[in-house]
């Protein structure tokens, strides 16, 4: 299991994306997968992950003596057509909306693209392309679709858990809305072949979903307590130092309120041990917390600071048994003047 350790630094100049309402959530994400694993052992891997970029850079190796065929897959996050729970997406409204790319040997690879829709367990793709409903489930295209559904067709897919109707008040009188209720998976995939015997590198990157909430979720009345803190204190590690970091920083506000707002990103680590042994050879974690002023904390072994803003983790012959989860704090006041 990987140890405690966090690191809190304080920085300067924040760039965080701004946020619509006060928590927006983020989405798991992670690296490969391979149809076929076997024989195919990952030699290295090399990840780097900041709130504006992952990219991730392998070394494979077939070990036998015949070459092997197989499909390589990189699932992206699931999301839920759920009216309540907005989720942070890089590129709203975008087939490939967190901008994955990727490259074997130095050279681009054109992935295919997956789509399906579930509702309830069961897949109504079909039932949407008949209707010219996308399967994206937010943005003004989606709406208008279901807006033109026939009442008999809406009526049904109410029934069976498709849609529901979203009731609000937009200022001109109440409004009763066709809205999604499905979930929108999405995998890219392509053909590879690894070489009797012979190193492969595949590098792949995209932009991450980074939650956020305005404040903190796990200071309430100027103490660490409650759920929320238990459930932070499990997944990011969070020690007396960085405990010590917040409330110094509170300390320097009228009220007591510490100046920050929670950043969270999440990258599905396990996913890296479906090769042959199950283990990477050499694994490097990079983290940049991009901006000297905010306060980073994660559950790691062996950090170290490489940098005014970022951190590395190495090992040798790595199993990746739980998944990353990363929390930065930055000072929103800050959120427009960028930086790296």
């Amino acid at each position: 299991m990987l140890e405690r350790l966090l690191t809190a630094l304080m920085l300067t100049a924040a760039a965080a994306p701004a946020l619509a309402n006060d928590s927006i959530a983020e989405l798991g994400t992670g690296g490969l997968v391979l149809s076929r694993s076997d024989v195919v052992a990952m030699e290295k891997e090399d990840l780097f992950i900041s709130r504006d970029k992952v990219t991730v850079d392998y070394v494979f190796r077939n070990s036998s003596d015949e070459d092997v065929s197989t499909i390589v897959a990189f699932p992206m996050p699931d999301i839920e057509g759920n009216p309540y729970e907005m989720p942070s997406i890089p590129r709203t409204g975008e087939d490939n909306f967190l901008g994955f790319e990727v490259s074997v040997d130095g050279q681009p690879v054109k992935p295919e693209l997956e789509h399906r829709a579930i509702a309830v367990g069961i897949d109504i793709s079909d039932e949407l392309k008949a209707n010219n409903v996308p399967f994206y489930p937010f943005g003004e295209a989606t709406t208008k679709a279901l807006e033109a559904l026939p009442q008999p067709v809406a009526d049904d897919w109410l029934n069976r858990g498709i849609i529901i109707i979203d009731e609000y008040d937009d200022g001109s009188g109440m409004k009763k809305v066709r809205t999604p209720f499905w979930q929108l998976r999405s995998t890219y995939w392509w053909r590879m072949v690894f070489p009797a015997g012979k190193s492969v590198k595949v590098a792949h990157s995209y932009q991450p979903s980074v939650g956020g909430t305005v404040g903190l979720t796990f200071l309430d009345n100027g103490k660490f307590q409650g759920q929320t803190y238990d459930d932070y204190k499990r997944r990011y590690c969070l020690d007396a130092s960085f405990e010590r970091a917040v409330l110094k920083e509170a300390g320097k506000t009228a009220d007591g309120s510490p100046t920050f707002y929670e950043n969270r990103i999440a990258y599905i680590l396990r996913t890296g041990g479906n090769w042959a042994s199950g283990n990477i050879g050499d694994f490097t974690l990079t983290i940049d917390k991009g901006d000297p002023d905010s306060l980073l904390t994660f559950c790691g072994k062996n950090v170290e600071k490489i940098g005014p803003t970022t951190f590395r983790m190495k090992a040798t012959d790595f199993y990746p048994d739980s998944d990353l989860d990363i929390l930065i704090l930055t000072r929103p006041g800050n959120a427009s003047e960028g930086g790296n």
